[in-house]
């Protein structure tokens, strides 16, 4: 019994620490010709500056084989349900896997939020994302202004604070 005290003790140490140290970088968008960007969810919507103009939008690229992009979704999950959706829109694209993959694993973890497949990653590329998970907020004129790489707690005052200093 003292053992598995111990062993659960250790075991929320551990989880605590791995989300304590959870880290990312948050930079202004820098690239060029951004105002011209669409895609497609799995449900047939589109995603496109037009469509969206008026919303503020948050766009998460991830991958199931990613740990830290496991770890995220749920936490942008919250944050979307939070969000009133006629001012904001919270989109994943899944990079580099086949649609069923990434769609067997939202459900089993009860992920709803929209999913946009790009299994040649080509809208990776479009966006210079190389690294996972990788965020873009884009303010409701549809401009790009903030990229974020790494994990990232959505449920955090800070995340919500990146949004709301959109315009």
């Amino acid at each position: 019994m003292r053992f598995q005290k111990c062993l659960f003790a250790l075991l929320a140490i551990g989880l605590q620490a791995s989300t304590a140290f959870a880290q990312f970088e948050k930079t202004p968008w820098s690239r060029k010709a951004n105002e011209n960007w669409s895609f497609k969810d799995t449900m047939g919507k589109v995603y496109s500056v037009e469509t969206l103009r008026g919303k503020k939008v948050v766009v998460n690229f991830w991958a199931t084989w990613c740990a830290p992009c496991k770890e995220e979704l749920p936490t942008l999950q919250v944050f979307s349900d939070l969000q009133d959706p006629n001012k904001v829109t919270v989109t994943t694209i899944n990079v580099k896997e086949p649609p069923s993959r990434a769609f067997r694993f939202m459900q089993n973890n009860q992920i709803t939020l929209p999913l946009v497949s790009d299994p040649q990653g080509e809208i990776a590329q479009k966006f210079g994302v190389t690294v996972f998970p990788t965020t873009l907020l884009i303010d409701s004129t549809g401009q790009i202004k903030w990229r974020i790489v790494g994990e990232v707690d959505w449920t955090a005052a800070e995340a919500q604070a990146w949004l709301y200093s959109l315009r």
